[in-house]
């Protein structure tokens, strides 16, 4: 009997309190806010805001204010300073670091043993029961996983008190036993240096069994095509027959879809995104036939959404996530088992059901292009290129957009600076397709393109090879979960780009 049959009824067990999702949603979620108001009741921020005395809802809602990172900012970095008892109870030793704020270069978000367990490493034992539940036939657990991994350093002074990227957080606190399947091996994974650390990798990975794969799209296909050439082989499969399963996230896959089904020939292979962003695990792709995620609704997080029309007033609307709607956007706001109350996360999703709640996500609060009322989001990037790619044979790795703004006589546009894996044959048609696509997929957009009275016909730029990854690194930002922002409201990012094309 293979080893993946031995330990399958371990994560079967799971799925009676996954398919629960569907039917008991509220009391699911409010059973969690009750134990996050436990926990909290003694520490300064519980104490407060009254915790010891909030029981419904409403009362927390009126309690605790809707925070951004800056707001919490002050506490954190007591926190990073070896106080206790401040947001979560007791000392937070690890920070995971984030792309920063307009006032800060970083974030740096608390990671507490209590969300390391019920967050965390739940999501990542559901990625595996949802697989294994979706793939009778698996042989995922007899072979290894390849993991790609950031690296941490320690934080200011403070004794066992480290920062660094979540995935390096992860591999450094996971169970020991977990490294006898995984690769690579933990020095590697937690290599500052990206250059050495893919290299490393496609060394002591290549001649493994490999069955999944588990990391950020744009910095795995950077390691899968260097064990290609290192090897001489011209697919993934030739090195790895048994692999069947990339867990992806951190950025849209679209762009990539076609570069990994280039590598990777297998029709056992299976791609299923997720959502494990600094500050938690909230979403998988749970079903192989549906794009959206399934939204986590029994770990250490609380869920809130504020619509995203009424993101500008003074005092938006704030609803618990049994009064969302589907086919809404909404800005995620939550309250996680590391002391982060009431928190901007800063994505944007829209629901797809309610039963369970499955949702997309659609893009950034601070990642879209509204300079002229088109309210074009990520979403709508990722679906027009997706068709122009479709038309024209073409292939994306890397992109991002801004608005060119009014001259004299009232005219504006869009620019796109895109990196192309393969052009395609008429640059100007594949700018025309998506223009058209993103007219059909947003109406706003469509509104202000009428008659090109407003906003004229977008701008395409072809970015020279690795121009994206340059400008990463220029920022010591390889690797990890660094990205660049696909959607600007301004023009400071593609100036910055333009001048090294």
């Amino acid at each position: 009997m293979s080893i993946t049959n031995l330990i399958r009824p371990i994560f079967s067990r799971r799925m009676k309190a996954l398919n629960a999702y569907a039917s008991a949603a509220e009391a699911i979620q409010m059973k969690v806010l009750r134990q996050l108001l436990s926990a909290a009741k003694a520490t300064e921020w519980g104490r407060s805001h009254n915790f010891e005395h909030v029981e419904t809802y409403e009362q927390f809602a009126s309690a605790c204010p809707v925070n951004s990172y800056d707001d919490l900012k002050v506490y954190i970095d007591r926190m990073r300073h070896g106080e206790r008892d401040v947001l979560w109870p007791g000392h937070v030793d690890w920070y995971a670091k984030s792309s920063g704020t307009t006032s800060d270069k970083s974030k740096f978000i608390p990671v507490s043993r209590q969300a390391l367990k019920d967050t965390h490493y739940a999501g990542g034992f559901d990625c595996v029961a949802l697989y294994l539940h979706n793939n009778p036939a698996s042989r995922l657990l007899d072979g290894r996983s390849m993991v790609l991994g950031g690296s941490h350093a320690p934080n200011y002074n403070t004794k066992h008190s480290y920062v660094g990227d979540l995935s390096a957080i992860l591999i450094e606190n996971m169970n020991p036993l977990v490294n006898y399947i995984r690769v690579p091996s933990k020095h590697t994974a937690l290599l500052a240096d990206f250059e050495q650390k893919r290299e490393r990798i496609a060394r002591e990975a290549m001649h493994r069994n490999v069955t999944s794969l588990s990391g950020v799209p744009s910095w795995m296909l950077s390691v899968l095509d260097h064990m290609l050439e290192l090897s001489g082989k011209s697919t993934i499969d030739e090195l790895w027959p048994n692999l069947e399963v990339f867990w992806h996230g951190g950025v849209a896959f679209t762009p990539y879809r076609e570069q990994y089904r280039r590598i990777i020939r297998s029709p056992r292979m299976h791609y299923m995104e997720t959502y494990n962003a600094s500050e938690g695990f909230f979403g998988v792709q749970s079903t192989p036939q549906d794009a959206s995620l399934l939204l986590m609704i029994d770990y250490g997080v609380f869920f809130e959404f504020i619509p995203m029309n009424e993101m500008d007033k003074p005092s938006p609307t704030v609803v618990p996530l049994w009064g969302v709607r589907p086919g809404q956007n909404y800005a995620m706001v939550i309250t996680t088992s590391s002391g982060l109350w009431r928190y901007m996360i800063g994505d944007t999703v829209r629901f797809t059901s309610t039963e369970p709640y499955k949702f997309i996500i659609s893009g950034r609060t601070k990642c879209f292009i509204n300079a002229f009322g088109e309210e074009l989001v990520m979403d709508n990037a990722e679906q027009g290129l997706a068709r122009a790619c479709e038309a024209t044979g073409a292939e994306v790795s890397e992109y991002t957009a801004a608005p060119v703004f009014m001259d004299e006589e009232g005219h504006c546009r869009h620019q796109w600076l895109v990196e192309f894996v393969k052009e395609p044959a008429d640059k100007a048609a594949f700018a025309e397709l998506l223009d058209k696509a993103l007219q059909d997929i947003n109406s706003d957009y469509e509104a202000k393109r009428f008659k090109n009275i407003t906003l004229q016909p977008l701008e395409l730029i072809t970015a020279r090879p690795g121009l994206f990854n340059d400008w990463l690194k220029s920022r010591g930002k390889m690797g990890g979960q660094h990205k660049v922002p696909r959607l600007s409201n301004d023009r400071a990012l593609i100036e910055q780009l333009l001048s090294i094309n």
